[in-house]
C-alpha cells in the first residue's frame, strides 16, 4: 500500500488530559520531523511523519471546553469527524504566544545583535565545505546527469507516482523506457492547479527543452467543479478558462508524443506536478532535493533562481506564478549543476545568502527587526527559553513561511502583528485560498469581544452545570409508605456510582431522586428498570423535566453517536474490590479488547463500580454488549450499553459536580443571567462557526493533521 501518514494516540479515560508541552511537541514533530531536534511526541506517535501533507491549527478564540458542551448539538461537524479530544489544563503561561508569538511585547533594543550572531553561527564557513550537504551527497567532481537523477529509493521516498503503486491506478506511462546517458535530453515541466471538488487539478502545464524554448503552454479545463481558483498563486481566472476545451487526458496524450523516449524531466519538487497530470515518468531530476540542504529542508525556486542564477522569478507585481517561467528556472538550475559542479554550488554558500536575504527584509523595517532582535536575544539570554521559542520561528528558520490568518497575522517581514478588524467570513475565504499552499497554517476564528461578557461571565458555568445536573438525576416510584430504601439503593447502585440518594415525600406516595455520577448509570436506569419491579413495586423512572431537558433525548442519541464513544461499552455492577487486573482477566474473552479504564473518585482515589470498555472494532463492542447481557439473563449482576462519556468528558463532569458554582474565582458566574436574544444569536454564531471549520476541513488535502484549540480565556 501507499504509504500515509498516522497519528495514534490511544489515550483513554483520565489519560485524555494532556499538558499544553505535550500539545507543542506534537506540532514540533508533525512539522518539522527530525529537524530541530524534533522528537516523537511522549504520549503519541506519528507514523511516515515525511508524508504529511500539512499541518492545521484552528484557534478558536474566546471558546472553552465549556462552550463545547454547551453548544454540543450545534458543533455538528467538529464533533463527528475529530476523533481524537483532549482536556488542556489552565496554564500559567500563554500557550498561543508560544505557538506564534501572541501577546509578546518586548521593549525596543537599539540592535538586533542577538539575531545576527545566532543566524551566523548556524552557517558552516565557506572554506569548510566538506560539511556542506551537497558534498556530503554527491562529493566535490564533476558529473554526468545521470548520477543527480532521482533513484528508485527516491522517487519512492518523495511520493512521485510509480508503475504498480496503488495510489497511481489508471495513471498514464509516458513510455520514455530508454537508457539515459549523460547526454539525454532535459525538459522542464511545470504546472498551475485550482482546487476542485475532487482536489488538485491540473489548469496549465508548461513545458520547455534544454535550450529554453517553449514546447507547451496549455490551459487545461477540469472535470471536477472549481472551488477555488488561487488566483493569487496559479493566475488562473474563470473568465480564462471559460472557452478552454482541452482536457486532461489530451495534455497526457501532447506530452507523450513529445517527450522522446531517453527524455529527462525536470522540476522543483516535481512530484506535485506529476501526481496532477497522473503521469508516470522513470527518469527525474528534481531541484528542491537537487540543492541539499541539512535535515531535509528545501530551497524555494524563487530564492535558488535569485541566487544561482541572478533571475527574479514569481514576482509579486505579476497575477499569479508563470508555469512557463518556473519550469525555465528549474532547468537552468539542473544545468548549472551538471555544468559547474558540486563544489562550484557549495562554494555559494546558499544558507548564507539566505540567511542575508532575511536580514536585509527584516532590516527594510527597523521596528521590525528590533522586535525579532529582542525576541532572539531574549532566548539567547535566557535559557529557560531555548527549550520554547515562538513556533513560528522555529519554522521560519527552516526556510518555510507560515500561515497566520485571523486575529494575528504575519507581515511581509515574518513578524506577527495584530489584526481584529477580519470578519471569519473573511477569514475563511483566505484559507481556503492559502492553507493548500503552506506547509504550516494557523487559523483563528474569533466570537468577538461582545461576547465575552455576556456570555462567559454570565452564568454560562452555572446553566451548563445545571443541565449536567439534570441529566444525572432521575426520579424513580411510586413506591409503598414502607419501602426498603437499601433494597432501592442496590438496585439502583447496579447501574453505576450513586452521588446522592434521597426520598421525595411531597408527594401523595414516595419517590426517590437519585442523582448519578456518570450519564451511562442514569440513561442505563432509565432504559433498564423503568417498569420494572422494586422494592415489592412497579415503578416509573424519569429524568426531571425542565427546559434544559427537552432535547435531552437527542442528546443522548448524538453522545452516543460521538466518535470519541466508538467501539466504546460501559459496564457497571462490578465489585469495588476488583482490581484493573481482574477485570483485563475477567474480560479476556470478549474479542478484540484494546483497553479498559476503570474511573476513580478524583478526591479519594478509590475506584468506581463501573467501567468503560474500548474495542478495536465498532462490530465487537456490539458482540461484547450481547455477551455481557446475556450474563445477566443468566443471574450475573453485570449491566451494560453503549458508552456516552468515555474520555475526557466522563473527569469534566466529575470536576463541574464537585465545584463549588465559581469558575476561576469569578463571582460574576453568580450574579449575572445571560440574555435570552444574546444567547440565540451566539447559538447561531456557533452553528456558523461549525460550518466554516467543515468547509476548511473538507479542502484539505488527505495526510493533513488538523488540531483544534478551545484555549478559553486564560
Amino acid at each position: 500500500q501507499q504509504k500515509s501518514s498516522r497519528l495514534s494516540a490511544a489515550l483513554f479515560g483520565e489519560d485524555c488530559e494532556i499538558s499544553h508541552d505535550q500539545v507543542y511537541e506534537l506540532l514540533k514533530y508533525a512539522a518539522l520531523g527530525k529537524c530541530h531536534n524534533a522528537t516523537q511526541p511522549s504520549w503519541c506517535r506519528i507514523y511516515h511523519q515525511s508524508h504529511l501533507a500539512g499541518v492545521v491549527v484552528i484557534v478558536l478564540h474566546e471558546m472553552s471546553q465549556l462552550h463545547f458542551y454547551k453548544f454540543y448539538l450545534q458543533f455538528k461537524h467538529l464533533r463527528k469527524v475529530f476523533q481524537h479530544r483532549f482536556t488542556l489544563p489552565p496554564s500559567s503561561a500563554n500557550f498561543l504566544a508560544n505557538l506564534y508569538g501572541e501577546g509578546a511585547n518586548p521593549k525596543p533594543q537599539n540592535n538586533a545583535q542577538g539575531l545576527i550572531s545566532t543566524s551566523s553561527e548556524c552557517i558552516p564557513k565557506s572554506s569548510d565545505l566538506q560539511c556542506d550537504p551537497i558534498i556530503r551527497k554527491y562529493g566535490e567532481s564533476k558529473r554526468g546527469l545521470t548520477s543527480y537523477t532521482l533513484t528508485l529509493e527516491e522517487l519512492k521516498k518523495n511520493d512521485y507516482p510509480m508503475k504498480g503503486s496503488p495510489g497511481c491506478k489508471g495513471y498514464m506511462y509516458t513510455d520514455c523506457d530508454q537508457e539515459r546517458t549523460d547526454s539525454s535530453p532535459l525538459f522542464g515541466l511545470d504546472c498551475e492547479m485550482c482546487l476542485t471538488a475532487r482536489g488538485n487539478e491540473v489548469t496549465r502545464v508548461s513545458l520547455v527543452n534544454a535550450q529554453g524554448q517553449c514546447l507547451l503552454n496549455e490551459l487545461v479545463k477540469p472535470e471536477s467543479t472549481i472551488v477555488n481558483y488561487r488566483t493569487r498563486y496559479s493566475g488562473i481566472t474563470r473568465k480564462m478558462l471559460l472557452p478552454v476545451k482541452t482536457r486532461l487526458p489530451d495534455i497526457q496524450t501532447r506530452l507523450k508524443k513529445i517527450l522522446p523516449h531517453d527524455a529527462v524531466l525536470v522540476g522543483h519538487s516535481l512530484n506535485a506536478d506529476l501526481q496532477a497530470l497522473q503521469m508516470i515518468h522513470p527518469s527525474v531530476i528534481d531541484t528542491s532535493l537537487l540543492f541539499a540542504r541539512n535535515e531535509g529542508r528545501r530551497f524555494k525556486l524563487k530564492f535558488l533562481a535569485k541566487a544561482v542564477l541572478g533571475k527574479e522569478i514569481q514576482c509579486e507585481q505579476k497575477l499569479g506564478h508563470d508555469p512557463a517561467e518556473d519550469a525555465r528556472a528549474a532547468l537552468e538550475l539542473a544545468q548549472f549543476f551538471i555544468e559547474q559542479g558540486p563544489a562550484k554550488v557549495a562554494e555559494l554558500n546558499l544558507e548564507m545568502l539566505l540567511t542575508t536575504e532575511r536580514l536585509t527584509e527584516l532590516s527594510q523595517n527597523k521596528s521590525a527587526l528590533q522586535t525579532q532582535g529582542c525576541r532572539v536575544q531574549k532566548q539567547l539570554n535566557d535559557p529557560s527559553h531555548l527549550s520554547k521559542p515562538c513556533f513560528l520561528d522555529y519554522l521560519q528558520v527552516t526556510g518555510q513561511k507560515p500561515l497566520l490568518l485571523g486575529r494575528q497575522e504575519v507581515d511581509s517581514s515574518g513578524l506577527c502583528q495584530s489584526n481584529l478588524s477580519t470578519s471569519n467570513k473573511q477569514i475563511l475565504q483566505r484559507a481556503l485560498e492559502d492553507v493548500p499552499l503552506s506547509t504550516f497554517s494557523i487559523i483563528q476564528f474569533s466570537l468577538g469581544p461582545e461576547y465575552i461578557a455576556s456570555h462567559l461571565l454570565a452564568g454560562f458555568c452555572e446553566k451548563v452545570r445545571s443541565k449536567l445536573t439534570d441529566m444525572l438525576t432521575i426520579y424513580a416510584g411510586p413506591f409503598e409508605e414502607s419501602f426498603c430504601l437499601k433494597s432501592v439503593k442496590k438496585e439502583f447502585g447496579r447501574c453505576g456510582p450513586i452521588r446522592s440518594l434521597t426520598v421525595v415525600t411531597e408527594t401523595y406516595q414516595p419517590y426517590v431522586c437519585i442523582q448519578y455520577e456518570v450519564l451511562e448509570a442514569a440513561q442505563l436506569a432509565v432504559e433498564s428498570l423503568n417498569g420494572a419491579e422494586v422494592a415489592g413495586s412497579c415503578i416509573k423512572v424519569q429524568r426531571p423535566v425542565t427546559a434544559a431537558t427537552l432535547d435531552c433525548d437527542v442528546l443522548i442519541k448524538e453522545l452516543e453517536l460521538d466518535v470519541e464513544n466508538e467501539g466504546v461499552i460501559y459496564v457497571a455492577g462490578l465489585k469495588k474490590s476488583l482490581t484493573e487486573t481482574d477485570l483485563q482477566e475477567e474480560f479476556s474473552q470478549l474479542k478484540d479488547l484494546e483497553a479498559l479504564f476503570l474511573p476513580k473518585d478524583l478526591q479519594s482515589g478509590k475506584h468506581r463500580n463501573c467501567c468503560f470498555l474500548k474495542f478495536q472494532k465498532s462490530q465487537s463492542a456490539v458482540d461484547a454488549l450481547e455477551v455481557i447481557n446475556g450474563w445477566a439473563a443468566r443471574g450475573s449482576k453485570l449491566r451494560s450499553r453503549n458508552a456516552l462519556a468515555s474520555g475526557h468528558l466522563w473527569r469534566w463532569i466529575w470536576q463541574m459536580n464537585h465545584s463549588s458554582g465559581k469558575q476561576g474565582g469569578n463571582s460574576l458566574y453568580e450574579k449575572m443571567v445571560p440574555l435570552p436574544d444574546s444567547e440565540q444569536d451566539l447559538r447561531k454564531k456557533v452553528k456558523k462557526l461549525d460550518q466554516h471549520i467543515k468547509k476548511l476541513y473538507r479542502s484539505l488535502q488527505n495526510n493533513t493533521l488538523c488540531v483544534v484549540l478551545f484555549p478559553g480565556m486564560n
